[in-house]
């Protein structure tokens, strides 16, 4: 739908009312998300936002955060 240099806007989604949301296909593919695939949610409540990550890639994230720990 658009983008600015590495952000983009792929559309708006609806809450089901189980409170499920679709991802957009375009997002699917440029984040290659595919079925089975989990994300963890992370949500700011003073501003409203929630965030979506690939389980591998906080994972990374988490393993690459201890490895720069230094423990004497």
């Amino acid at each position: 739908m658009g983008s600015y240099l590495d952000n983009h806007l792929f559309g708006k989604v609806k809450v089901g009312e189980r409170g499920q949301i679709v991802i957009p296909k375009e997002a699917r593919d440029k984040f290659n998300i595919k079925p089975g695939d989990n994300l963890v949610v992370f949500g700011k409540e003073k501003n409203e936002k929630l965030v979506l990550l690939k389980e591998e890639l906080m994972r990374e994230y988490a393993l690459k955060i201890l490895d720069d720990l230094e423990i004497e």
